[in-house]
C-alpha cells in the first residue's frame, strides 16, 4: 500500500502538499473571522472569498497550459512563493489594524490567480512520480497526507482565532506556503513534452477541450460538481462560520472542520485497500453524504451532531476523491491530462463565486435555516443527476496491470529514491 513512498520525488510532492493543506486548514477560518471582526457582514465575507474563487476560475485554463509547457517543479515552487507573499500581506494588514475590504478583495483575487497556476501542475505531477500500477495508492497517500494537514490546520486555526486573533492564523498560512516551496524543489520529474512549445495557447486549449468533451462521464461529473460545489461553498464556507458564531462558537467550529478531515483520513485508509469493478460509481454515490453537514447546520447546530456529520462527510468524500483521481489518470491520454484537469477545475469551480456571493443576500431574505435546506437539496439533486448517466455508472476501474501496459512506453522509473521518472499526468478531484 505504501510502496509509492519509495520514490524520492513522490515523497517531496506529498510533503509539499501536506504542508500546503496545513495552511489551507488555517486560512479559511482565519480569513472568515477576520472579515467578520472587521465589518460583521456575511455579505462582505462572501465578496472576499468569492473574489479569490472568481480569479481562480478565470485563470485555471491558463494554469493547465502552463503545466503542460514548462517544468512542473518551477510552477510549484514559483506559485508557492507568490502565495506566501500574498498571504503575508493579508496577515500584516489584519495584525496592524489597517485591513479594509477593498484591500482584502485585491489580495484574495491575487491569491486566486496564484492558486490557478499551482493546482493543475500539482495534480498533474502525482502520477509522474510513481509507476502506473501505483497510481491508486499514490493518490490515496497524497490524500491522506493532505487530510492530516487539514486536521491540524483546522484545529490550529480555530484555536488561534479564539486565542490571539485571525491575523496570526493568516501569518501561519503564509509560512506554510514558503515551507511547501522548499519541499517542491525536490520534485524532480520529467519536463512536459516539447511538442507543446511549438503550438499556440489557443491550439493547446482546443485540444484539451476536445479530450474533455469526448468522454461523457468526465463532463457529466464536472457539471454535477458545478452545482454541488456552489452549494457547499455558500453553505459551509460562508453561512457555516456565521451559524457557528451564534451557536457553538469559533473554536468548536474549527474542531468540526477538523472532524470532517479526520473522516477523510479514515476514508483514505479505506480507499487504499478498496477494489471494486465500478470505482467511479461508488465514488459518486458516496457524495450523497455531502448534504449531511448542511442539514446539521440547518436543523441541529450542536457540537455532537456537527461532529458526527463532519466525520461521515469526510469518509464519503474521500472515496470519491480517490475514485476520480484514479479514473482520470487511467482513462485520459497522458500528454493532455493537465489541460483536461484545467477544464475539470473550470467547470467544477465556476459557480463557486456565485454561491459564495449570493448566499448572504438569500439568507437575509429567507433566513439561514431555509437557505441551508435548499442548498442540501441541490447537493442531492446534483448527485442524482450524475448517477443518471450510464457512462458514470458503468465506467470500469482499469486493472493495474492493464494500466501499466498502456503506459509502459511512457513511464520508466529509474529506481526508488533516485532521479526523475516519466509518467502520465493526472489531475485531482473537483472540489
Amino acid at each position: 500500500m505504501f510502496a509509492p513512498l519509495r520514490f524520492a520525488a513522490f515523497r517531496y510532492l506529498a510533503t509539499g502538499r501536506l504542508v500546503n493543506m496545513l495552511g489551507n486548514g488555517v486560512a479559511p477560518i482565519a480569513l472568515a473571522f477576520a472579515v467578520l471582526d472587521l465589518t460583521g457582514s456575511v455579505r462582505d465575507l462572501g465578496l472576499v472569498v468569492g473574489a479569490r474563487s472568481l480569479l481562480n476560475v478565470l485563470f485555471v485554463l491558463f494554469g493547465g497550459v502552463v503545466a503542460d509547457r514548462i517544468p512542473r517543479r518551477v510552477v510549484l515552487v514559483g506559485s508557492n512563493l507568490l502565495g506566501a507573499s500574498t498571504q503575508a500581506a493579508v496577515a500584516a494588514l489584519v495584525l496592524t489594524g489597517t485591513a479594509t475590504i477593498p484591500l482584502l478583495l485585491a489580495l484574495s483575487a491575487a491569491n486566486g490567480v496564484v492558486s490557478a497556476l499551482a493546482q493543475p501542475a500539482s495534480a498533474a505531477a502525482t502520477p509522474q512520480t510513481v509507476p502506473p500500477d501505483m497510481i491508486q495508492p499514490a493518490n490515496a497517500i497524497i490524500r491522506l497526507g493532505m487530510n492530516a494537514g487539514m486536521i491540524g490546520g483546522a484545529a490550529l486555526g480555530g484555536l488561534l482565532v479564539a486565542a490571539v486573533g485571525p491575523g496570526w492564523g493568516l501569518a501561519i498560512d503564509a509560512l506554510t506556503f514558503a515551507i511547501a516551496a522548499v519541499a517542491f524543489t525536490g520534485v524532480r520529474v520529467a519536463a512536459p513534452r516539447a511538442r507543446t512549445s511549438g503550438t499556440s495557447i489557443v491550439a493547446d486549449l482546443r485540444e484539451g477541450w476536445t479530450e474533455f468533451t469526448a468522454r461523457t462521464w468526465v463532463w457529466v461529473v464536472v457539471l454535477g460538481f458545478m452545482i454541488l460545489n456552489a452549494a457547499l461553498a455558500g453553505g459551509v464556507n460562508v453561512l457555516g462560520p456565521a451559524v457557528a458564531d451564534a451557536t457553538i462558537g469559533r473554536s468548536a467550529w474549527g474542531v468540526v472542520l477538523a472532524a470532517e478531515t479526520a473522516g477523510m483520513v479514515v476514508g483514505g485508509l479505506v480507499a487504499l485497500r478498496i477494489r471494486v469493478r465500478r470505482l467511479l460509481l461508488l465514488g459518486v454515490a458516496c457524495m450523497f453524504a455531502e448534504s449531511f453537514l448542511l442539514l446539521a447546520l440547518a436543523l441541529a447546530p450542536t457540537v455532537a451532531v456537527l461532529l458526527a456529520a463532519g466525520v461521515a462527510v469526510g469518509i464519503a468524500v474521500e472515496q470519491f476523491a480517490v475514485a476520480w483521481d484514479t479514473s482520470i489518470a487511467q482513462h485520459i491520454p497522458a500528454e493532455r491530462l493537465a489541460r483536461v484537469y484545467s477544464y475539470d477545475m473550470l467547470g467544477s469551480f465556476i459557480a463557486i463565486p456565485l454561491g459564495q456571493v449570493a448566499v448572504g443576500p438569500v439568507a437575509a431574505v429567507i433566513g439561514p435555516r431555509d437557505t441551508l435546506l435548499i442548498l442540501a437539496a441541490l447537493v442531492v439533486l446534483a448527485v442524482l443527476g450524475m448517477l443518471a448517466s450510464r457512462d458514470v455508472r458503468r465506467l470500469p476501474a482499469a486493472a493495474p496491470a492493464r494500466a501499466a501496459d498502456a503506459a509502459s512506453a511512457e513511464h520508466v522509473p529509474l529506481g526508488p529514491g533516485d532521479g526523475p521518472v516519466t509518467a502520465p499526468a493526472g489531475p485531482a478531484v473537483p472540489t
